[in-house]
């Protein structure tokens, strides 16, 4: 898989650098690259304890994007998913700390325990105070004796951060950081697995498929487990950590593990937030990605129950703009829309055979609509068939709702409906299409003649026209020979659709947008979902 890498021997060093120059001023790395590679703050202030975490590459944000004011004065960098070497950890606490002493945050991985734990050893010889914590709030193996630490950390750099910003002593940022780690826990899942730079994408993970309980290295997840929306999702790993969640309000942290896009972990907050499945979340740290696993298409939740001391803490602004607040879960504030855009709703009417046609139409979008996607996805943004099949969806919602008896008011019906539940641009062409149609069925115009003087005024607003490689191309014809019925309009369809693969140039539409080798012998999306329906149609 092909990513924007100049080599994996440069990679973390060039990260780094990268990061420093886009951080205001804020940090700054010791001299010691390759083998040393650490971030430090620069505003130190040595009277306070140092906090100092870090590990293999391949998390961030975590670890470099926590180092600041309020969180870790100092992040450890390895080698992607490797530990740093104990000279690079001790250059790291030699850096930053001073009489207040330092503490360390490892979560447990064997390199980091030993590496950490020696480069602590050799600390203490020059005579720093040194504490070490070990995070362990993975949750996946229960009977595992050492469990791993994963995106829990960050409510150990957070609260002990905060504490130490305030100048509290090494012995209490300690046991703060302590009782956080003895109460937090976290679970992950995926859909996909990460790809480790300079190395082939493992393909363990099935279709309708997810690992439940992997690691942030790439490991395995702990089981596979059926996989079928966000909500579901969401509902398997709360009830897994529900018997870690402790009493009392909680805190919870909805990580992106580096590949989820944000619409889909603002619906996995969402569900979190409806779910009630662990009594008393109050708050939410995220969404966003904190500690990631590369491109890892996932997400993790930890859950820490939380007194009102801690909330305080993880609640204290820091510049670091990797960190997300810790806000309240409140329900979404919804305002009343303007006056004048209420829907008018139609007076219902009862027409059976209408309304059989009309389901029998939005069944025939239903139906194509994983085809009509992947045809979008040659010459558009992949979405022709869901933009469909939603409108569909929509409209057979309503049917019982819908002046069925009369065209002139169903036309206007149906494209209101439109207007309001279906995206993009196609739902706009098509409301002014049934609009226009109501209209012309207003002056005495029967339904052929009606629906054409619907297409007449998609052009006029459209712009496009019989060539331009749109949906026009099948319905243009179509509408024309409909007189003759069902099989003559679904033959002219038909003929116009399989036109619109040797059209090579797109005069409308994102098609225009696209090369002629991605339009070459694809079917324009649009047309092809015309030409279906008039061929189901012909079928009755």
């Amino acid at each position: 898989m092909a990513q924007f890498i100049n080599s994996k021997e440069t990679l973390v060093t060039e990260a780094i650098d990268g990061v420093l120059r886009t951080a205001k001023g804020r940090l700054s790395r010791l001299d010691g690259y390759p083998h040393i590679k650490v971030v430090v703050r620069n505003d130190i202030d040595k009277s306070k304890v140092a906090l100092v975490s870090g590990g293999g590459s391949g998390h961030e944000p975590a670890h470099v994007g926590f180092v600041g004011a309020g969180m870790l004065t100092a992040a450890v960098c390895g080698d992607v998913f490797a530990s740093p070497s104990v000279d690079a950890v001790l250059a790291g606490i030699l850096a930053v700390s001073g009489p207040a002493g330092c503490l360390l945050i490892v979560k447990n991985y064997t390199g980091d325990r030993l590496n950490f734990g020696l480069a602590a050893e050799r600390a203490r010889a020059y005579g720093i105070k040194v504490s070490m914590v070990i995070v362990d709030d993975d949750i996946a193996l229960p009977d595992l004796p050492q469990a791993r630490g994963v995106a829990g950390t960050l409510f150990v750099h957070k609260i002990a951060g905060a504490l130490a910003e305030a100048g509290a002593d090494l012995d209490t940022v300690t046991a703060a950081a302590k009782r956080v780690i003895g109460n937090v826990a976290s679970l992950g899942m995926s859909l996909d697995t990460c790809t480790v730079p300079g190395s082939p994408k493992e393909d363990r993970i099935a279709e309708g498929k997810a690992e439940l309980g992997l690691g942030i290295h790439g490991e395995s997840g702990v089981e596979l487990v059926d996989f079928s929306t966000a909500a579901n999702a969401i509902a398997i790993v709360l009830e897994r950590l529900k018997p870690f969640a402790g009493d009392g309000p909680k805190v919870a942290m909805l990580n992106n593990l580096g590949g989820a896009t944000p619409l889909e972990m603002a619906v996995l907050a969402e569900e979190m937030a409806k779910s009630g499945t662990i009594p008393d979340i109050r708050y939410l740290v995220g969404p966003a990605a904190m500690m990631t696993s590369l491109d890892m298409r996932g997400f993790s939740v930890s859950v820490l129950p939380v007194n009102d001391q801690e909330l305080a803490l993880l609640q204290e602004p820091v510049t670091m703009r990797d960190w997300p607040c810790c806000c309240a879960l409140d329900a979404p504030d919804v305002l009343p829309i303007p006056d004048g855009l209420t829907p008018i709703k139609p007076i219902p009417s009862s027409d059976a055979q209408m309304g059989a046609f009309i389901t029998r139409c939005c069944d025939v979008f239903l139906e194509a609509e994983a085809d009509l996607n992947a045809l979008d996805a040659q010459s558009g943004d992949g979405d022709t068939g869901s933009t469909l099949a939603g409108a569909a969806r929509a409209l057979k919602g309503v049917l019982d709702q819908l002046p069925l008896a009369d065209s002139t008011q169903l036309y206007r019906a149906i494209a209101l409906e439109l207007s309001q539940t279906m995206g993009g641009s196609s739902g706009v062409l098509l409301a002014i299409f049934f609009s226009a149609a109501g209209d012309a069925a207003s002056s005495g115009k029967n339904h052929v003649e009606a629906l054409k003087a619907g297409l007449a005024r998609v052009q006029e607003v459209g712009g496009a026209h019989l060539g331009d490689r749109t949906m026009i191309d099948a319905l243009a014809p179509a509408l024309d020979a409909l007189p003759n019925g069902f099989a003559a309009a679904a033959v002219a369809a038909r003929k116009g659709a399989d036109h619109t693969a040797q059209i090579l140039k797109a005069k409308a539409g994102r098609a225009s947008y696209i090369s002629e080798d991605r339009l070459s012998g694809h079917n324009d999306p649009g047309a092809e979902a015309v030409a279906r329906l008039f061929e189901k149609l012909s079928q009755i």
